[in-house]
């Protein structure tokens, strides 16, 4: 992860992930490996998003976890996918979610969702509005700005610098959010192409039983991982 104001660098990102995940035993020992081709995402149509939404979450997860640096990036474990296909369900709807106001936006994330947008209304609002003051600040929209103006147009987002209306100001959080959850996701979701990002943090998947290795540390788990689809890394 490239180095934001108030971001881990993106290896204790990757190795404070790992400790959350309960393998930090398993991980404390991984070593970057060859980095996979960067999957075709261009021959990807997304389900939902539009095409202006599109090049903005393609262009900013790969500052988010960006492809330079010792393990795979946003791209090439196909980050976008699954935040494409997660917002075209029952996430982006928030379907199961209790949406009933009264909203304070302002108040303690620990009171829940504090916005009448689901999160696929949160992308859509967001982006044109993101898209525009990038335009005005910096003279084009985010994605096709060059990545140190991206890092800092993303900077300021993430500060309200530019500040944005009250229910969208989440929106970083948010987008950071389902960044690191496509990267750590099972490949059954769209994200984590190959499993790249579980080889690299010698995460063992969904194996029936690992239990001996729990307690071991610095040993390199000599096993791939597994997905849930049974595919074999």
């Amino acid at each position: 992860m490239r180095d934001l104001p108030g971001l881990p660098s993106r290896r204790s990102f990757l190795k404070a992930s790992a400790a959350t995940a309960a393998i930090a035993g398993i991980a404390g020992a991984a070593k970057a490996e060859t980095k996979p081709e960067p999957a075709a995402l261009t021959e990807y149509k997304p389900d939902c998003l539009k095409p202006t939404e599109w090049a903005f979450v393609m262009a900013a997860v790969a500052r988010l976890i960006p492809s330079e640096g010792d393990g795979p990036g946003a791209i090439e474990t196909r980050v976008p996918v699954f935040i494409d296909k997660q917002l075209a369900g029952d996430y982006g709807k928030a379907s199961d979610w209790y949406m009933v106001g009264p909203y304070e936006p302002a108040g303690s994330p620990l009171r829940g969702w504090q916005t009448p947008l689901n999160p696929l209304e949160t992308y859509q609002q967001a982006i044109p509005v993101f898209d525009e003051w990038c335009k005005q600040t910096h003279g084009k929209i985010f994605a096709e700005l060059d990545a140190e103006t991206q890092d800092k147009a993303l900077t300021s987002l993430q500060k309200d610098e530019m500040k944005i209306k009250p229910e969208l100001r989440e929106f970083f959080s948010i987008l950071l959010a389902n960044t690191k959850e496509g990267y750590f996701s099972d490949p059954m979701y769209g994200g984590n192409h190959g499993m790249a990002a579980w080889k690299y943090i010698g995460f063992p998947g969904a194996r029936g039983s690992y239990k001996e290795w729990v307690g071991k540390h610095n040993v390199k788990y000599p096993l791939g991982p597994v997905s849930i689809s049974g595919e074999r890394g």
